[in-house]
């Protein structure tokens, strides 16, 4: 174990070499820049390719390619980078094409304030690009959740075969802490075909038990299309075919959907004996654990579910907590915007209240607290 002061920025660019990542291209935004400029410097000593692209589309673009020839790939930008790169993130749920993009979020909309925090992308990371599949999207609250979670969203990626979002934004992207580099790390590769190059049996998109197909390299000598239009398991066109088009669009939700609890990271604090609890993520969850700590000072028998995936809903987590406390507070820097999934999973069981602001300043312990105090 090896102790080092890094920014979180940085540590997400040193988890993606360390998950396997080779291949980034991307084009500089506020406040992101810094994942590039690492990438630039560190991607050429372990064998890897860097490329700052034209703008935000050509980037995600190149990564598909890239993770096509089988190179493991990553992007990376802020609001409104994302917004040009959703048109191809689906591209990528389509052809099922493993590929990480982070998200360092800022306030919006439009250029909003470039160099302020904001989780204001939340559901923009779920519902961004058209049309239904299933999304995996993780959010570190620290440096060290930055390297972890880089690491996991690679993985996750590559088993799934499908992109994944790292939703950070600029308070935690900037901050620097002393985290412990593991000597040693999970590294996940995406299935292989189980049949020779050019045997005629291969089947590009028909999945294991698991919902996910073994997936070719281009170039590796097996015939098959990434195809973007809707396709049967041979990756031939079923614009006409529904019952290919049902069996396709089911499974892209499904491979998501029935792992969610595989998929579910998340810490505590103070929440075995809570009669209110604070459900947060993000920097918000760093303001939250500080409002904990003051109200249990205080008498006041509070505590913090900090989830760090956000997509696929951990709904099962909230479904117990409203079990278990009187009452449920979200802390989120935006308008509201994972607290409706938050009322949902609670049912009506438990009141669900929201403290946030996009004014480009973070929540404060102080502030949660007396939102703490006004909900009970």
């Amino acid at each position: 174990m090896t102790k080092v002061l890094m920014q979180g920025n940085e540590a997400i660019a040193e988890g993606a070499i360390r998950a396997g990542v080779r291949f980034f291209a991307g084009y500089p935004i506020t406040p992101a820049t810094e994942i590039a400029e690492r990438m630039a410097s560190r991607l050429p000593e372990v064998d890897g390719t860097f490329i700052q692209m034209e703008d935000e589309i050509a980037s995600v673009t190149t990564c598909v390619g890239a993770s096509l020839a089988g190179v493991k790939a990553m992007t990376a930008s802020s609001g409104p980078g994302i917004s040009l790169k959703q048109e191809n993130i689906g591209m990528a749920a389509m052809h099922e094409c493993p590929l990480v993009v982070v998200d360092v979020m800022r306030v919006g909309p439009a250029t909003g304030m470039a160099t302020l925090p904001a989780q204001q992308d939340i559901q923009q990371a779920r519902w961004g690009s058209h049309g239904d599949r299933g999304v995996i999207a993780l959010c570190p609250s620290s440096v060290a959740e930055c390297y972890d979670l880089t690491i996991k969203a690679v993985n996750l990626s590559e088993k799934y075969r499908l992109p994944v979002m790292l939703l950070t934004d600029a308070e935690v992207g900037h901050m620097r802490e002393a985290i412990a580099i593991p000597e040693r790390v999970e590294v996940v590769e995406r299935r292989r075909p189980d049949v020779p190059p050019g045997d005629p049996s291969f089947q590009p998109y028909a999945a294991k038990p698991d919902g996910v197909p073994p997936m070719a390299d281009f170039g590796a000598g097996y015939l098959w299309h990434a195809e973007a239009s809707t396709h049967n398991v041979r990756s031939d066109l079923a614009s006409t075919d529904h019952k290919s088009a049902d069996f396709l669009h089911r499974r892209l939700i499904d491979k998501v959907e029935k792992h969610v609890r595989e998929m579910t990271f998340y810490s505590t604090r103070r929440l075995d004996d809570a009669e209110v609890a604070v459900v947060s993520y993000g920097v918000s969850a760093r303001g939250s654990a500080g409002a904990v700590e003051l109200a249990r000072a205080q008498g006041l028998k509070a505590g913090l579910l900090n989830l760090n995936t956000i997509w696929p809903f951990p709904a099962h987590l909230i479904e117990d907590l409203a079990g278990r406390v009187r009452a449920i507070l979200v802390a989120e820097l935006n308008a509201g915007q994972l607290v409706r999934e938050v009322r949902l999973a609670a049912n009506g069981r438990v009141p669900v209240h929201h403290v946030g602001r996009f004014d480009g300043l973070i929540l404060t312990p102080t502030e949660v607290l007396a939102r703490l105090r006004e909900v009970l």
